[in-house]
This record gives structure tokens, sequence and C-alpha cells, in this order.
């Protein structure tokens, strides 16, 4: 696209950071009308809609002349994506409070290893045919995909809570609290803080994967069946990103959510020390890149159902699209490795914040959250008790 339009890769990476901010922050608007609308209509309601802006979105961008188009059709996609996300996390931890884990990993990865399945064929459609192309025919398909489904889509009449989980690790507030509630609370600004700090490191990677590819000079270099590095890797870390969502989530299901937020973040900092030692070799590359992504997924399944578990499923919808901009929040750090490669000349101090980011995450989840949480879910019981 910079080719055909004219356009710096920076300019075109802003497209990036304004669908990812309006992907997240606009979250807790469709949030609250989901919860609004109750349960039938809700739902079919906000999947129709978000199913209609992201097919018109694509479609803009596919007769985009302009970088004042582009980002426009970025933002409105982006608030289509953002209101879908929303939608279908909410429902997932209302439906499924003993596999609540496993049940928003498994709705997630469809944000993972979905894009799996149309890597190659968008790239195969703008090799043959151009951007505006590949813009214009996938964003209909997917609108139309999306408002086909929307008619099947309903959350539970009454959201339950385990009042007896199976052991104390994966306790559940008896009480739902508001949103209002919930953002007086230091445990939803910890959550928000690692949430940040962990999706930073992530969407670096997701973002700079094709440049840090060239930098290594290996991006072209074909090694399975005709596929680049760079072909291969988005392949195969898309793959292992949807995976870790229910992965993890089923984990914490059985060990607890700090727990699982130790390991899967730990083994985060020790891949980006991976790609640092071994990344120059095409496989190694991928693999050490999917190991990052494979470590950094799980926060869309880990963060939703701490966020319930912690504050109740009955507004469960408005309070984890509130958590969810965090994401949109750390979009804007994303452009800040590319300052600090042009100042140190290399991209061994991005991976090496990042790395640190991630033990940092640990501490504040073994050690601060879960003492927070037990506290915050006994405010909660109190007040269940308590007459009037």
């Amino acid at each position: 696209m910079h080719v055909t339009r004219g356009w710096s890769f920076p300019e075109i990476q802003w497209a990036f950071t304004i669908f990812i901010a309006t992907e997240t922050w606009l979250t807790p608007v469709a949030g609250s009308i989901v919860d609004r609308l109750g349960p039938k209509a809700g739902p079919r309601v906000m999947i129709a809609a978000g199913g209609l802006l992201v097919g018109t979105g694509w479609v803009v961008n596919a007769y985009a002349d302009s970088l004042s188009l582009l980002y426009f059709g970025a933002a409105v996609s982006g608030t289509g994506a953002g209101a879908i996300y929303a939608t279908c996390v909410g429902n997932a931890v209302k439906w499924f409070p003993d596999r609540r884990g496993f049940a928003v990993g498994l709705t997630a990865a469809g944000f993972g290893a979905g894009a799996a399945l149309t890597v190659i064929p968008i790239r195969m459609t703008i090799a043959a045919a151009g951007y505006d192309t590949a813009f214009l025919w996938f964003g209909l398909g997917q609108g139309l995909v999306l408002l086909v489904v929307a008619g099947v889509l309903r959350g539970p009449e009454r959201p339950a809570v385990l009042a007896r989980p199976a052991n104390r690790e994966l306790a559940q507030s008896v009480r739902s609290f508001t949103a209002t509630e919930m953002l007086g609370s230091p445990v939803f600004w910890l959550l928000y803080l690692m949430f940040i700090g962990v999706s930073a490191s992530g969407l670096m990677a997701t973002a700079q994967l094709g440049t840090i590819a060239w930098d290594y000079g290996i991006s072209d270099k074909p090694i399975l069946l005709g596929g680049t590095v760079l072909s291969v890797a988005l392949v195969f870390d898309n793959v292992m990103n949807g995976l870790a969502r229910p992965f993890f989530g089923a984990v914490s299901d059985r060990i607890g959510r700090e727990k699982t937020m130790g390991v899967a973040f730990a083994l985060g900092a020790a891949s980006y020390g991976a790609v640092v030692l071994f990344g120059h070799s095409p496989w190694a590359f991928v693999v050490c890149f999917g190991l990052i992504f494979f470590t950094w997924g799980e926060i869309f399944s880990l963060f939703p159902s701490t966020c319930t578990d912690t504050f109740g499923p009955k507004y469960a919808t408005t309070n984890a699209s509130l958590l969810y901009t965090a994401k949109g929040t750390a979009a804007f750090l994303v452009p800040l490795a590319n300052v600090l490669t042009t100042a140190t000349g290399s991209w061994l101090a991005v991976f090496a914040v990042a790395s640190a980011t991630n033990v940092v995450v640990v501490v504040l989840a073994l050690f601060v959250l879960k003492p927070m949480r037990i506290r915050q879910m006994q405010k909660g019981a109190d007040a269940a008790v308590q007459p009037g």
C-alpha cells in the first residue's frame, strides 16, 4: 500500500494504532448497551451493528486515496470489531461460571487463530489484484457472515455464580458490582496496569513482526512449501495466539488466575530473551515468535475471567469492556519501539524492556493482586449478607 499510494510505513502504522484504539476504548459503550437491552436483544443487536461497521470500514479502506480516509476506515472497522468482541466475551463469562477461563478463551481464540485462516488468502489476493480488492471483498464477506450469525446469539436469563467453587483459588464474588463501583476499586486499576504491561509488549510483536524479520535479513527466505519466513510466522503466530487463550484459560480454571498469570508471563519473559539469542535463524525466528504469541494471547482469557470473578457477572459485559480498554492504551506505546530501536541501533533494548515488563507483572500477580482480590471479594460477601 505504501508503494501504491506513496505513504510511508510509519504513516500506515498509525492506521493500526487507530484500529486498536477504537476497537478497545469504545467497547464499554457497546457493553453497556448489551447489558441494558438484556440477554435476548442485546447480543443480537450489537453483533449486527458490529458487522455493518466492520464491513463498511473495510470497504472504505478499499477506496481510501488519502491518509485521513484510511484512518477513518480503520476507526469504523475498529469500532465494529470491538463491539463484536465485547459482546461475545461478555456472553462467555456469564454462561459458564465453572469453566469461565476456558469459555472466554475459546471465544477469544476466534480473534487469534481465526486470523490464521485468512492470512494467506489475503496475501494472495493482494499479490494478484492489489490492496483495494482485498479490502473490498474480505470486508463484504465479513460483514455478511456477521449479519447472518447475529440472530442466534443470546445471553443467559440469570448469570450464575459459584457460591462454593472447587477450591479456594477459584473464589467468585457473590455480589455483582456496577461499573461505577468497580472503577472505585484499586483491584481494577491494578488489573488495568498489568493488562497494559503485557499487552504493550504483545502488540509490539504484532505490529513490528515484519519489520524485525526484514531487519534480521530473513523476511523473504522460503522455509516451508514455498512459504517465506514472514508468511509462515504470521500463520504460526496466529495459531499459537489462538491456542493460548483456551489453554491458559482452562489451566486457570484448575489452579487459579494469579498462578496461571505467573506461569504464562514468566514464559513470555523468557520468549523475548530467546528471540535475542536465537531469532536470526529462520526457523528459530518462527518458533520464538510463536512462543511470544502463545504467552501473550492468554491475557484475553485470564483478565476478563479475573474481572468477572472479582466483580460479579451481572454487569460483566460492561466491566470486562472497561478493562479491555487497557489494550487501547497499550497501543499508543507501540510506536515507542521504533524510537527505542532508532536510538540504540538494534531491537535488543525493545526485547529487554518487554521481558522485564513481563517479570514485573508476574510479581504483581502473585504477591499484590491475589491478596487484594481476596479482600475485594470478602467485601462483596459482607455487602451481600447485610439487610436491605
